[in-house]
């Protein structure tokens, strides 16, 4: 136990330290490079945020692999027993999801507008990863057909039918931190709360391998935060958001711990569920008034609360909705009791 604080605290330092000096190296080159954000139209409020530095995904994603590189050749030197092949495969679809929120981002730069691929271009990228992923954790003896539920201690034996369940919740989960990504630091202050639960699992249960990463992904949120809280000075864009789904959805995977962690990152799920809801409302309204009319003010749910009638200011949104996501990782914590 005292190794893996040791190495979860180290990790965490280094994460934090190199995701604060890569954001210190990047801000400034996208600057200069004039990589800023696009605003849709319909986001009056937001207009005076156009052009500010976007792609920042490219100071923590590096900060969280020089973290995690570090770690695995400790490992290797103190010839200590390690999971190395499930650590490079969650490593991988981290990558391949920041690869995507890349080229997306990219696109939209050079289409100067807030759109990049196409939904179906993107999801099926997204699917096709994370295929893949699940394909090699299966092969390699790291993904089993049994599914843990929380609070119960029961166990769900899925067989095939596990496979497009994982399939369903990585890339919808990918997703929905992609959609939260809306406001100065909601999407890094969420993600931080989530990321705290999972070290605390990862140490209470001696999952050495997700401990470790999951503080990685805490330094190197925190470490963006410097940069991103309100008024931000740098966006992730999708580069990152992709990325902290793919980060955790891949340790949840990792732990044999999907439903739980999902519990943890539900204030991410509630955001996704409130753009669902608010564009099959649409359709359906208007398909049968011919006339669709919407069940929020606008979507996804922390938008809504931007048009009240008394709007609610970015700083207490975030403030909110981090408060909730920290309940939830408490509720997830109680499995652990």
């Amino acid at each position: 136990m005292k190794e893996l604080l040791i190495a979860t605290a180290a990790a965490f330092a280094c994460a934090l330290l190199f995701s604060i000096l890569f954001g210190r190296i990047a801000l400034p080159i996208l600057v200069r490079k004039k990589i800023g954000q696009y605003i849709n139209e319909y986001m009056g409020e937001h207009a005076k945020k156009a052009g500010t530095p976007t792609m920042g995904g490219i100071s923590f994603v590096p900060a969280f692999f020089v973290t995690v590189a570090i770690a695995v050749v400790v490992w290797s030197i103190t010839k200590t027993d390690r999971r190395f092949i499930p650590v490079a495969l969650v490593a991988l679809y981290a990558f391949g999801n920041a690869a995507i929120g890349f080229v997306d981002d990219w696109f939209k730069l050079n289409k100067r507008q807030n759109e990049g691929l196409t939904e179906v271009q993107k999801l099926l990228l997204q699917v096709v990863l994370a295929a893949a992923f699940i394909a090699m954790m299966r092969i390699t003896g790291n993904l089993t057909t049994m599914i843990n539920i929380p609070f119960v201690d029961a166990h769900w034996e899925f067989g095939w039918f596990a496979y497009p369940v994982y399939l369903l919740v990585l890339v919808g989960f990918v997703n929905a931190t992609n959609i939260t990504d809306g406001l100065d630091g909601l999407a890094s202050s969420i993600c931080a709360t989530v990321a705290a639960f999972m070290v605390l699992f990862a140490v209470f249960s001696t999952e050495n391998e997700v401990a470790v990463m999951a503080a990685a992904l805490l330094g190197c949120v925190l470490g963006f935060l410097v940069y991103n809280h309100h008024p931000a000075k740098m966006f992730m864009g999708d580069t990152g958001s992709l990325f902290l789904g793919a980060v955790i959805m891949g340790c949840a995977v990792m732990a044999g711990e999907l439903v739980l962690f999902v519990l943890a990152g539900f204030m991410f799920v509630i955001e996704m569920l409130s753009s669902f809801i608010q564009r099959f409302y649409y359709k359906l309204t208007a398909r049968i008034t011919g006339t669709g009319k919407r069940l929020f003010r606008r979507a996804p749910l922390h938008h809504h609360f931007e048009r009240l009638d008394t709007p609610w200011s970015e700083a207490r949104i975030v403030t909110v909705f981090t408060l909730v996501s920290l309940i939830f990782c408490v509720l997830a914590g109680l499995d652990l009791i």
